[in-house]
């Protein structure tokens, strides 16, 4: 990179290291105060300067427009207007250079904005906090024209888009994935006493996350913690150990966008692969669920009512005895908001006793997404779909499936008398 004539950047070692490391598609994970916003701005101002092809589109997108507004626009002025002949518009957020390119600022909560336009080149600042459309479905398109690059930056908040996207990345020899501790990079603004400062005035998964840049740290209200689900996808359980459990199936219905519908099944301490369905109408989810039902026979079928209506009239239409579940209906304890945040806390103990869950990333994901609170009542409360969405999570529909099968105590039917003849192994009373 050779920036640092035209704009008065100085990259510290580190980032002289990203510059030269970067590859089409670059995932970099950073502890706070490392200076990821303006080695973004900067790799984006270079490209720009160099890009020879006509009319050169280059754009930063934050979670929200004046999000990206107060942390980057200053950072665009500063570097990018010391170059002759940069032009601005304080009122669109760009700065345009002699050779007709420009970097522009975008938000997240305005993507359809972005729809139809070609990039040269993006930085996505904490993708984690975006709808999860606006990457495949929005961003990617728009490299697609001119083969566009793009650098995703951030910090970890769980298992999500961002982490998924690491991941890629380590393992992908086209892309290229970074991560810098704050332990590690010692730099002169962030020497031992500061970090030992941060870490008496935060909690220890906010600094573990933070400035560790820990994935598996979570924050203190996380219903279930990303510890406890990798621990659980790391179990082995055979199952004649859970033999004589009864099968239950939990049935999310989607209700609306890039919501999913899912089928998952649960025998004891084990939790079968879930079946995610998009764009499925009810009656193909029906028949979905009918022919599971025909090829699993579980002793309950639990369906999500809120939007399943028409799954359970169908259901019911076909022989089969399904039992609607309303996640905002009463629960059997006082203790609990809700019939939802029953379930969940049901499911956040089933896996404190042991239990095995798949290596499915999407299910991983939704389950340590939730937090929760006691309310004015002192009631245990779950985070609700809406709230999730507004932080721009994924509505956590897999997981809200799996706790499906946690809505009341369930006993083998006596036809499959042979299965509850087995005998458990483990403690867990799955009946409770």
């Amino acid at each position: 990179m050779n920036v640092a004539a035209h704009t008065g950047y100085q990259p510290h070692v580190h980032q002289v290291a990203i510059h030269r490391a970067m590859k089409r598609f670059s995932v970099l994970v950073c502890h706070r105060r490392f200076g990821k916003t303006v080695l973004a701005i900067n790799s984006l101002i270079d490209a720009a300067l160099r890009c020879t092809r006509p009319n050169g589109r280059f754009g930063y997108v934050a979670p929200y427009l004046k999000q990206a507004k107060a942390i980057a626009w200053l950072y665009v002025l500063q570097y990018g207007m010391s170059v002759p002949g940069a032009r601005k518009s304080d009122g669109e957020l760009w700065v345009e250079f002699p050779n007709g390119a420009r970097v522009t600022l975008y938000g997240a909560d305005n993507a359809e904005g972005l729809r139809g336009l070609y990039l040269d080149g993006v930085v996505l600042d904490e993708v984690a906090d975006m709808r999860p459309n606006v990457w495949g479905e929005i961003v990617r398109p728009a490299l697609a024209d001119r083969k566009g690059w793009c650098l995703f930056i951030g910090t970890p908040k769980g298992l999500n888009l961002f982490h998924e996207l690491y991941t890629q990345a380590q393992s992908d020899p086209s892309w290229y994935a970074g991560l810098y501790r704050a332990d590690e990079t010692r730099l002169p603004w962030l020497d031992d006493e500061e970090l030992e400062l941060a870490r008496a005035s935060q909690s220890e998964a906010q600094y573990r996350q933070e400035w560790l840049c820990d994935f598996a740290a979570a924050t203190d209200n996380t219903l279930i913690t990303i510890d406890m689900v990798s621990d659980a996808t790391r179990r082995t359980i055979h199952p004649a150990e859970v033999a004589g459990a009864p099968l239950i199936m939990g049935v999310d219905v989607a209700r609306y966008g890039d919501d999913r519908s899912v089928i998952v099944q649960r025998q004891g301490l084990i939790a079968h692969e879930p079946e995610v369905f998009r764009g499925v109408d009810n009656m193909t989810l029906a028949a979905h669920v009918a022919d599971r039902i025909a090829r699993y026979k579980p002793d309950a079928v639990f369906v999500d009512a809120g939007r399943g209506e028409g799954v359970i009239d169908r259901l019911r239409q076909l022989g089969h005895a399904p039992v609607e579940v309303n996640f905002g209906g009463s629960p059997l304890s006082a203790r609990y908001a809700n019939k939802r945040a029953e379930m969940w806390d049901a499911m956040a103990e089933w896996l404190r006793a042991g239990a095995m869950l798949p290596a499915h990333a999407e299910l991983k994901a939704d389950l340590c997404v939730p937090t929760y609170r006691m309310n004015r009542a002192d009631r245990f409360e779950l985070e609700s779909k809406d709230d999730i969405k507004k932080r721009g999570q994924k509505s956590p529909d897999l997981a809200d499936a799996l706790a499906l099968t946690f809505a009341m105590p369930v006993a083998p039917r006596a036809a499959f008398g042979q299965r509850a003849s087995h005998t458990m192994v483990s403690d867990y009373d799955p009946f409770t």
